[in-house]
């Protein structure tokens, strides 16, 4: 069972997509105030305790064995399948006895019983080393539970656990009740899992969980290493490596075997250390910074230069007869302080001489084997495990190669492979990873004064060059066979957190009673003290001395206060708007397109010392642009910025410092102008509500919330939506559109109004200019053809912006135009506002009077004709596209509308433009044409004609952008042909006009 949340961060990648591929997590990292940290570090004793701990690491090859997962409980769980008499560190013998006073089973029943069906290890067995409730921590790493050398399985793009499941359960069964599941991480055939008990389990933060493939291609997961990292009491990081490194008996094996160590070594990162306030520690850590390691698992390295048969028939001395051994021979474990129990209680002088003293005993076998065990020529020779590493006394038999069922018989096939000690459990302590690096630091420091004596001339003195000469290849601890009888001691640290720690190895031995795979597993107990931390005192602390920072810091803390105004006390606020006292922030009331809203709020200095602050730039997505506002809400400030002399965070983009009692008037202006923000509000994807981010240097963040109601709006909306929309407007209907067949009309009331009133309004005006035009001055129409339409809002003056959004009001709720006009305004200002509101609805329809169906087939007809190069009869050619577009009937009537609309505008400037029957020709002044490059040999040499050629090319050029939509995505010379085909379209319907 796994732990909750709150407590472990587990970071299980069982799902990863290749092998021992790592990702980093991103952390989210809240720093705190480094007097706040240095403070609560230096009180550290008050609120960390000792605590014990006991940890077994165990380790087994499985072999991909059918039935393995059956005999984990019994060695691992419960220590059993040890043979006392070639055991290894702290195990001594029991005689073989049970609890019932029955022998243990003997290895010939043994073997001749095992099956893959059941357990293999010997009946009766009481276990040698300590096992169950003695243990607190269990660690695990299994190796092979799956066939590796399968290329299915290592070229497999996830990791199965259907085999780490049967593992687990058979594990469970045999733990003591309460224990649970801290971590597990599998990457092909490597599995880790670590179970704590329950008085532990509390104790275990932080855990973080990877792999590193260095297989296949180096980095496919049939070789390599998978990793955890816990956390004890906040204060002692341990990790945990389980591994499988390259096999092979050849120099090119074993260099990539030492490979493998070096990748292993710099490619493990874990997640960062979180404390138990939320504070993150670090921002991810490698291997060498925890306080304790252990690295285990078939490592593959063998006996170097030994011949397999003659290493077999040494061992198998001390094999052959290990059931009359184990009932009348002292172990031969060599435990040297643990305490050798003998078969009888005799005299001393009747006492056999300590095993490392006698030549046929086993430990003098082992010790004569041991030089020439790779990993130990590694290590010495600064290659690999050299860092730091430990391994406790070897006092057992190699673990490996065996035959399968059986005890003590080594690799009877046809390869007769060498036995050699390839699993293995090795340990390191922060203080000996120190210890390496001084020893690096003080080599090359020696190695920069041999060379500065070099480049000056100077001999070394006497022995100097002995003293300080040193080989990497050959050089390190010179290996003793003694050190084999060192009985372990503990051994104190410093932990990362400068807390007291130590580790001391109690156990380390195979379980040989155990059948079920060619390797022999093994196992080793640690027993580490370490100061914990108590969380209930460490935040009592924490909380004393936040509030005395705090109180000494806040006297020299920049403050600021920010008053709003409230929308009822504004002269710009709207009458309608209703507003919630409740509110803290500012809030615009209801908001309408194109009309500009303002409010006012004042930042003042209430502190002791100069405040500076800024706007900073809000968390936003991909879709919305980056900044401290959003695109709908611009800022002014009645104070010039600061101008900086330093760099500052790039978050913030203007900056402000008030002296103490002063302030700074802010004005907040919103105004919603884009066709898409309408769209998105009207749909209910956007809305009107953000939070704004005053920041302070050296103080704490302000929050301004900001918020509007969005009142519908008729832009932005279908052909189809628009035609059942009733009188009363788009705000009567209250975002309810009729059902289909509750049409009203036959188009868009709404662009029916407006040709409407802007056919009556040029009417006025072009009488009203007549009455009042001086000599000498041009008509509108004469400056631009393209009058009153014009694009980019050009005759929208800043003094008619309100005038504009009440047209905008008065459409949505089917009012009268004249009453959104002051009265002073005149009728040639009139028209060209609605001549603009025209241009943006018919623009912001959202299917276009003219969809992209529509289009492709006009364009399709369009260019069919253009490649026959046939002259059409003009009025069969409108016929045709009129048969097209009747397909879509309210989108064909909409496009007929406009078009008598234009027709009749262009008449009505034509004909105030007629010149005098008897001007000359010469002298008649053309319009001016802004938006459509025209020819002048290209018009007609009648001067009424020739005006109405230009009013209605500019019309066709302006109106080509607003009726149609053009699919997404054409690029700009393949969208101008498209507009220039549509052009034309409109030219042939305004040219036969009259």
């Amino acid at each position: 069972m796994p732990l909750e949340a709150s407590s472990v961060r587990s970071t299980e990648r069982l799902d990863a997509k290749i092998p021992g591929a790592f990702t980093p997590s991103i952390a989210s990292i809240t720093t705190h105030q480094t007097s706040l940290s240095q403070v609560l570090y230096e009180r550290r004793a008050e609120y960390t305790r000792p605590r014990n701990v006991r940890i077994k690491v165990g380790s087994w090859n499985t072999g991909a064995q059918k039935g393995t997962e059956q005999d984990v409980g019994s060695w691992f769980v419960k220590g059993k399948g040890v043979e006392e008499v070639m055991a290894g560190l702290g195990v001594s013998s029991s005689g073989g006895e049970s609890e019932s006073g029955h022998g243990r089973e003997s290895v010939a029943a043994q073997e001749a019983r095992r099956t893959s069906y059941q357990p293999s290890v010997p009946h009766r067995d009481t276990g040698a080393v300590p096992a169950g409730e003695a243990i607190d921590i269990y660690a695990l790493g299994l190796q092979e539970i799956v066939d590796v050398t399968s290329a299915a399985e290592a070229l497999r793009p996830y990791t199965d656990p259907t085999m780490a499941n049967r593992w687990k359960a058979s594990l469970e069964a045999a733990l003591p009740k309460g224990y649970q599941l801290v971590s597990e991480q599998q990457l092909i055939g490597l599995w880790l899992v670590i179970y704590a008990s329950p008085d532990v389990l509390p104790q275990i933060k932080n855990v973080s969980t990877t792999s590193v493939g260095t297989g296949l291609m180096g980095y496919m997961g049939n070789k390599g290493a998978v990793t955890t990292r816990i956390m004890l009491g906040e204060t002692t990081r341990l990790v945990f490596i389980n591994s499988h490194l390259s096999a092979g008996a050849d120099k090119a094996s074993l260099e990539r075997r030492n490979w493998d160590v070096a990748q292993i070594s710099s490619r493990t990162r874990f997640d960062p250390i979180v404390d138990a306030l939320g504070s993150s520690q670090t921002t991810g850590e490698g291997l060498g910074e925890e306080d304790f390691a252990f690295w285990f698992g078939d490592v593959n390295y063998r006996l170097q230069g030994m011949p397999g048969d003659d290493v077999r028939r040494l061992l198998t001395i001390h094999t052959k007869d290990m059931d009359q051994e184990s009932e009348g021979r002292p172990s031969t474990s060599g435990d040297s302080g643990y305490g050798s129990k003998t078969s009888s209680e005799d005299t001393y002088d009747m006492l056999p001489p300590a095993a490392e003293l006698d030549p046929a005993s086993l430990q003098t076998t082992i010790a004569s084997l041991l030089p020439h065990d790779e990993l130990r020529q590694q290590m010495k020779q600064g290659k690999a495990f050299h860092d730091g590493w430990e391994e406790g006394p070897i006092r057992f038999l190699p673990t490996y190669k065996y035959d399968i069922g059986k005890v003590g018989v080594f690799d009877s096939s046809e390869k007769r492979r060498c036995p050699s000690w390839c699993d293995r459990i090795l340990y390191r302590t922060r203080a000996a990873k120190q210890r390496y690096e001084e020893l690096l630091r003080d080599r090359e420091a020696a190695r920069k004064r041999d060379k500065e004596m070099e480049l000056k001339g100077m001999d070394l003195p006497g022995d100097y060059d002995v003293m300080y000469e040193y080989n990497p290849d050959t050089d390190g601890d010179t290996y003793d066979e003694n050190d084999e009888h060192d009985v372990p001691e503990p051994e104190p640290i410093k932990t990362k957190d400068d807390l007291s720690a130590e580790i001391l190895l109690e156990y380390y031995t195979t379980h040989m009673r155990v059948l079920s795979s060619d390797h022999k597993p093994l196992d080793a107990v640690f027993k580490l003290q370490y100061d914990a931390v108590i969380p209930k005192l460490k935040t009592a602390i924490h909380t004393e001395v936040a509030r005395e920072i705090d109180r000494q810091e806040n006297e020299g803390r920049p403050s600021i206060a920010i008053a709003v105004e409230r929308a009822t006390g504004s002269p710009s606020a709207d009458a309608n708007n209703k507003t919630d006292s409740a509110f803290e922030g500012v809030d615009f009331g209801d908001v309408k397109f194109a009309k500009s809203y303002r409010r006012n709020i004042t930042i003042a200095n209430t502190g002791r010392v100069p405040a500076t602050f800024g706007f900073a730039d809000r968390p936003v997505d991909k879709e919305q642009p980056a900044g401290p506002f959003p695109p709908w809400l611009s800022v002014t400030f009645d104070k010039d910025q600061d101008q900086l002399e330093k760099p500052r965070p790039d978050d913030i983009h203007q900056y402000f410092t008030l002296a103490p009692a002063d302030v700074l008037n802010v004005e907040l202006r919103l105004k919603i102008e884009s066709v898409t923000s309408v769209r998105d509000l009207n749909e209910g994807d956007a809305i009107l509500d953000e939070v704004l981010v005053l920041r302070v240097e050296d103080g704490r963040d302000h929050f301004l919330p900001i918020r509007a109601h969005w009142q519908p709006s008729a832009l932005a909306r279908s052909i189809d939506k628009l035609i059942k929309i009733p009188e009363g407007g788009i705000r009567k209907m209250q975002h309810q559109i009729p059902a289909r067949g509750e049409v009203k009309w036959s188009v868009p009331r709404e662009i029916f109004r407006l040709t409407e009133a802007i056919e009556d309004l040029t009417e006025r005006t072009l009488a009203e200019w007549e009455m009042t035009k001086r000599e000498g001055e041009r008509a509108p129409w004469q400056a631009n053809a393209g009058w009153p339409f014009f694009k980019a809002r050009s005759s929208v003056t800043p003094e008619h912006e309100d005038e504009l959004a009440a047209v905008y009001d008065a459409l949505d709720c089917d009012t009268p135009f004249p009453d959104a006009f002051d009265p002073e305004t005149r009728s040639k200002e009139r028209v060209e506002l609605l001549a603009e509101v025209l241009l943006t609805f018919l623009s912001s329809v959202a299917d276009g009077v003219i969809t992209r169906s529509l289009w492709e087939k006009l364009e399709e007809a369009l260019t069919t004709r253009e490649k026959t190069k046939q002259q059409i009869d003009p009025d069969d050619e409108k016929m045709a596209i009129l048969e097209i577009l009747a397909t879509a009937p309210n989108h064909n009537a909409t496009f007929l509308l406009v078009l008598s609309f234009l027709q009749n505008i262009a008449n009505q400037i034509t004909e105030v433009s007629r010149p005098p029957p008897d001007t000359p020709k010469t002298s008649v002044e053309m319009p001016a044409s802004p938006q459509a490059k025209v020819r002048r040999r290209t018009l007609s040499k009648v001067p009424e004609v020739a005006i109405k050629q230009l009013i209605v090319k500019n019309f066709a050029v302006v109106f080509a952008d607003v009726l149609v939509r053009w699919k997404e995505g054409v690029r700009e010379k393949e969208k101008a042909a498209k507009k220039e085909r549509m052009v034309g379209v409109l030219e042939l319907f305004l040219s036969s006009g009259s």
